[in-house]
């Protein structure tokens, strides 16, 4: 058991939301770094063990399990936190700093929790809280962009919720968070991976990911970058490592990020694309479910977090700076913000796995895992999609941000600057782990879940380095032979959120038409109900010529015309669609609870 004195992180960061508005504008800075420290040191001070057990009704909750795993992901999401606080300190809207915490304690109650009900409560909790980091940039595109993002996820919560209520229902009333039944699946096994893979983001459910990251305003897109999927990839391992499905879907993530990173011309979104590639790496690895491979996968996800979170803040610096984020906007910035420049080099040489950087020490480790397995085709596709990697986020990012020719409008150029010392604070503690991690490999290897095996996996053999050197040699060859045909174009480009767009369409038609088509009838039925009282009323009052009775039924009328509008609206109106949408997904809940 944990000292009873120990505080949950979770617990620290959504008092410290709750508070900041009280806290005078003096001190709001030094308040804002103290509560992610003390999230952090609260992660520090962790034993091995279970807390925070809550009797609730008939279950027993359990908010705090820590073991290898989860302590992992507690250090580096706590971690991360105060470096993106640090990042944000100019941000003078409470609110967006309420959300962020919120949404960081959401994501540190899945990585401790112990059961599904937690578990679920704060899965959400992260949904919600997200997507404010969205909408709060202000823009119509990022309304929008919000709007469906809470979409998606909320339906990756009623599938997540569904699997949980029916693995309730098949286990005799088991809430407990574990390992599922990965060679024999059930229903509920399906239901509960669909829910974790669509906040990894694994094809087709992955179209919200660059859609929100690239309209959230610049300090949420730091943190949205971190959290989301990482978290995914964390219950993924916990619940579903050795899944075989898991492989191809990775290696599929891997190759159709880059893919459609080649048709980016804002830099957010190719960012956004390439962290789809990247955590292919991460589910792939919790496919395979070796030790080597979990060890992998937690380990690229911890150098995930930092690396992509630097890049998000340099590209997030230049927007700060300029108000633009497209490279056909851009180009020239190197003698206008060199030190945005140098930050965000650091990360896109880490994303590439340069050695002496934190990729090349922690994406070495789910490949090798893939050969060690005899998934050969797993591996060498996987090694394929980083040099694609190192073409775009580590070549294609500085040069047409910061060389290339220059695009900029004279009111762009004159507003180029390095960003407030906050921001570049934020970047240089990133990009110092980043190349820690790197060069002292025993730093991450120490932390993983499995330590034995990590200590067995040396990167820096003479194979691997003359293995890795050659593929980024001919990656930067390639790329400046044909930087002409690389060269970033304004264009639209067509995901596989198109069909569904299209089918939300046809639900949208769906809920309204016929629904109208009936509404008339029923409007006409509610217009003749509310008439019979009338003419009653006006009946009586003739015959009996009751004192007073013409205010009476002028009361009555208006009464019975008030009525009939709010009924009316009832029938139409949005709540018709919202009753239309629930009816049907309850309709598809309880045809899965009689097939299971």
């Amino acid at each position: 058991m944990i000292n009873n004195l120990w505080v949950h992180p979770t617990l620290v960061l959504l008092i410290g939301a709750l508070v900041m508005p009280l806290v005078p504008r003096v001190l709001k800075k030094p308040y804002l770094l103290l509560v992610p420290v003390l999230a952090f040191v609260s992660v520090l001070h962790m034993t091995n063990g279970t807390f925070g057990v809550v009797p609730f009704m008939d279950w027993v909750l359990t908010f705090g399990r820590v073991d290898g795993l989860s302590k992992v992901f507690g250090y580096i999401m706590t971690l991360m936190c105060i470096i993106g606080t640090i990042y944000g300190l100019h941000v003078k809207n409470d609110w967006e700093h309420m959300v962020a915490w919120t949404y960081v304690a959401g994501s540190l109650g899945v990585i401790f929790c112990g059961d599904y009900l937690v578990l679920f409560l704060f899965w959400e909790l992260m949904a919600f809280s997200s997507v404010f980091l969205v909408w709060f940039r202000g823009r119509k595109e990022s309304l929008f962009a919000g709007y469906r993002y809470l979409l998606v996820h909320t339906a990756g919560g009623l599938i997540l919720l569904a699997g949980i209520v029916l693995r309730y229902q098949a286990t005799g009333g088991d809430i407990s968070f574990g390992p599922i039944g990965v060679h024999s699946p059930s229903l509920y096994t399906w239901f509960i991976m669909i829910g974790f893979i669509l906040n990894a983001a694994v094809p087709p459910f992955h179209a919200w990911l660059p859609d929100a990251y690239g309209e959230a305003t610049v300090t949420g897109a730091v943190f949205m970058c971190a959290f989301t999927t990482k978290t995914a990839i964390y219950a993924l391992a916990r619940g579903f490592a050795g899944m075989e499905i898991l492989i191809p879907l990775g290696v599929c993530m891997a190759l159709y990020g880059v893919v459609y990173a080649v048709l980016e011309n804002d830099a957010r979104r190719l960012l956004a694309y390439h962290i789809i590639s990247q955590v292919g790496y991460m589910v792939a690895g919790v496919g395979i479910g070796t030790q080597m491979a979990i060890n992998g996968a937690v380990a690229h996800a911890f150098a995930h977090i930092l690396y992509k979170g630097l890049l998000f803040m340099g590209t997030g610096s230049v927007l700060y700076m300029t108000g633009k984020s497209k490279f056909s906007e851009l180009g020239g910035l190197y003698k206008k913000m060199p030190l945005a420049f140098v930050f965000t080099l650091i990360g896109g040489l880490s994303i590439s796995a340069f050695p002496l950087f934190s990729g090349f020490v922690s994406k070495s480790m789910v490949i090798s895992a893939g050969f060690e397995e005899h998934i050969y085709w797993a591996g060498f596709l996987l090694t394929l999609a980083s040099a694609g990697t190192f073409l775009h986020t580590g070549l294609k990012v500085p040069y047409f941000i910061w060389f290339g020719k220059n695009h900029c409008s004279q009111e762009t150029w004159d507003k180029a600057a390095d960003p407030p010392w906050n921001m570049l604070l934020g970047m240089a503690i990133a990009a110092f782990f980043c190349i820690f991690i790197g060069s002292y490999t025993p730093y991450l290897y120490h932390m993983l879940p499995y330590p034995e095996a990590a200590a067995e996996f040396h990167p820096y053999t003479t194979y691997h380095l003359a293995e890795t050197m050659q593929i980024l040699l001919f990656t930067a060859l390639g790329f400046f032979l044909l930087i002409k045909k690389l060269t970033p174009e304004p264009t639209i480009s067509i995901d596989l959120d198109w069909f569904y767009r299209m089918g939300g369409r046809g639900f949208y038609w769906l809920a309204r038409k016929p629904i109208q088509w009936v509404d008339s009838g029923v409007n006409e039925f509610y217009r003749y109900l509310g008439l019979i009282p009338l003419m009653t009323t006006a009946r009586f009052a003739s015959w009996f010529d009751w004192h007073g009775i013409d205010g009476a039924v002028d009361g009555a009328a208006t009464g019975m015309r008030n009525l009939g509008g709010f009924l009316r609206r009832m029938q139409s109106g949005q709540l018709q669609y919202t009753i239309f949408y629930a009816v049907t997904i309850l309709a598809l809940f309880l045809a899965a609870y009689v097939l299971a």
